[in-house]
């Protein structure tokens, strides 16, 4: 398996997922200019594509999606509350493929596992990928958490990132930056740092302390907000966790994409 994050933050989030038979977007959270430069970079054309998985409706994870309008042949996976909220946005159709929250399923050489978060969405989730087979020497299971956009962690969480061995958890926003900014209204920040918003950096770091995996190949920390995150903050919060961890160790900086990883 190989994961490319193209974009991660409160301005779009994207990455790239390659199998040996697949080659799938997780979210498509720009706009159709710039979601092709960001494949384009990453030696992708959009019509090179046979899927994109969405966690749920907002702009900064759907808004692409309006570019698979002009190629029917991808795939949009997408639960049915999901794929409401994004079809009325939209000015034309595209290939939905309807799951069900908390399913199992397979794309090609995928195994895919939805599994619902809380968030002010429709009805958000996280995703668990896999490819190939327990003990096969040419072809090892791989596997895969992508984990964003939740203000709490429910208990079925933990055992999906036990499982894998790439990580991909949002580290959102520093509470005392949330709580200094000026920009944002009180009730957005109340949304932000509450139990349907998003994970702050000391919620994703005892996350990840309560599940550590001698699984684990690579963690990457996500969504950082420009204004409520820096950084200084999120590296003073997990130095110690980075160093006992022992695997690779990523932050993924808001408005930027992060190096391919294979494994």
């Amino acid at each position: 398996m190989r994961i490319q994050i193209l974009g991660s933050g409160s301005s779009g989030n994207a990455a790239l997922l390659r199998t040996d038979g697949a080659r799938v977007l997780i979210d498509a959270g720009f706009s159709t200019r710039k979601l092709t430069e960001l494949l384009v970079a990453a030696d992708t054309r959009p019509d090179e594509l046979d899927a994109v998985f969405l966690t749920h409706e907002h702009g900064d994870h759907a808004a692409g999606v309006e570019m698979f309008k002009k190629h029917p042949h991808v795939s949009v996976f997408a639960n049915e509350a999901t794929a409401r909220a994004v079809r009325a946005k939209l000015g034309g159709a595209v290939s939905w493929r309807i799951f069900e929250s908390g399913t199992r399923f397979a794309f090609r050489d995928l195994e895919v596992e939805s599994f619902t978060v809380p968030h002010d969405a429709q009805e958000p989730v996280g995703f668990t990928f896999a490819s190939g087979t327990d003990g096969d020497l040419f072809s090892p299971r791989r596997s895969l958490v992508w984990l964003t956009d939740l203000g709490h962690v429910p208990a079925h969480v933990y055992a999906h990132l036990r499982a894998c061995e790439v990580v991909v958890v949002e580290s959102n926003h520093c509470p005392k930056l949330l709580e200094a900014d000026h920009r944002r209204p009180w009730k957005t920040k109340q949304r932000i740092g509450g139990r349907h918003g998003h994970l702050s950096n000391e919620a994703a770091h005892d996350l990840l302390a309560a599940t550590a995996s001698p699984r684990w190949q690579q963690v990457f920390l996500t969504h950082l907000s420009r204004d409520c995150n820096s950084l200084a903050a999120v590296e003073q919060t997990f130095a110690g966790l980075r160093t006992r961890l022992g695997c690779g160790f990523h932050i993924v900086g808001p408005g930027e994409g992060a190096p391919a990883c294979e494994w």
